[in-house]
Parts: structure tokens; sequence; C-alpha cells
């Protein structure tokens, strides 16, 4: 997973509210197991619509979404997250989310922000025409109008973003105390290790 620092530039001014899963990523792209080439399917339904914000040279690699309160409610599809990967989101700011969303954009290096409405609402005008900057460290939106917004975030998850690590990264990470662990374990009841290695040359 990429580590988050400063995520700067465009941002998508896209708005709409209770914008569910199904519109993020719709349901007959879940055919894959991959993550990659999700990006093409991402809003399509919004995309069919003339003018569009998403197909907006000016939006083009945009790394950061706006968008409106009750974001990614919905079905619990992980493909949402990573569409909008795939799209090259980094950052989504909204008023509010669905929990599962969010569960999911964090392990998968997304960063979601929430933001009351007024500051989302000054935040969607910028980003018509000027761009946009977040700091994971400072834990602030920033413009260059002097605008500075100040966002919460959960101290394991900010620690997680950081480092860039998922929940394998988590494990590898304490790969030594595992291993301690492993190794006083079969000191401790050598006959676990030995009725271990008997099922797995049963198994072979």
């Amino acid at each position: 997973m990429q580590p988050v620092s400063t995520i700067e530039g465009r941002a998508i001014p896209f708005g709409r509210k209770n914008v569910d899963t199904d519109v993020i990523i719709p349901a007959h792209w879940l055919k894959t197991i991959s993550r990659e080439g999700l990006g093409a399917g991402a809003f399509e339904t919004i995309r069919a619509e003339a003018g569009n914000v998403f197909d907006d040279p000016k939006f083009t690699n945009a790394p950061i979404l706006i968008a409106g309160d009750n974001f990614g409610c919905g079905s619990s599809r992980e493909h949402a997250a990573w569409a909008l990967l795939d799209l090259g989101i980094r950052a989504v700011i909204a008023p509010s989310f669905s929990d599962i969303f969010a569960g999911n954009a964090f392990k998968n290096g997304i960063l979601a922000i929430e933001l009351p409405q007024a500051e989302v609402d000054r935040l969607l005008e910028i980003a018509e025409t000027d761009p946009i900057a977040v700091d994971l460290e400072s834990q602030t939106v920033t413009t260059p109008f002097q605008d500075r917004f100040a966002f919460a975030i959960d101290p394991f998850r900010k620690h997680c973003l950081a480092e860039g690590l998922d929940e394998t990264g988590l494990t590898m990470a304490r790969g030594e105390a595992i291993q301690n662990y492993e190794n006083r374990q079969s000191a401790e009841m050598p006959w676990l290790a030995r009725a271990l290695a008997h099922e797995t040359e049963g198994i072979a």
C-alpha cells in the first residue's frame, strides 16, 4: 500500500449526496477479482451525463474527490475503493461517509476526510478553478486562498496510512515477535511441533 503524506492537486467537485457504492462502481463490474481496470467503470452512470465533472479535462488525474453527505452508502463492496484508486483518487472529502466504505477506503490507502458542510461547500467552490492540498501529518486541508480546515482521524489509521501498512503489512511488521513466539512455543511444547510436522507430512 502506498504511504500517504501530502496529497495536492486538482479536486473533482462532485458534491452529490447519498452516492452509493453501486454508483461508484456498478454491479456488472464486480465479476473481476483484480483491482486494475475498475477506474474505467467508476461513476459509469454519472459519466453518461453530458458535461459531467469526471470527464472534464480540467480534472484529469485529479487525486482528490469532493463528495456530498453519506458518501459510499449501500452495499459493502470493496470494489468501490478499488475503482477510486484506479481512477487516481487518494483522498475523498465529504461531510460524512458510510462506515463500511470508510473502512474499505482506509484498508486500501484512501484518506476519507470528514469536514462540516460549510467547509465542503467552500472547497467545492475553490475546486472549480484552483488546486487543494491535504496534509496527513498536520491533519489539514488548505487552499491557495489561506483556507485551512482541520480534520480528525483515528491515530491508528493515521499511522497505517502514513506508513503504507495494510493488514498484511501490519502482520509482517511483527515478524520478529511472531518468530520468537513460535520458537518459544516449540521449546516449551515440543509435542505440538511434532504433531504439526506429522500433519504436514500427511498433507504432502
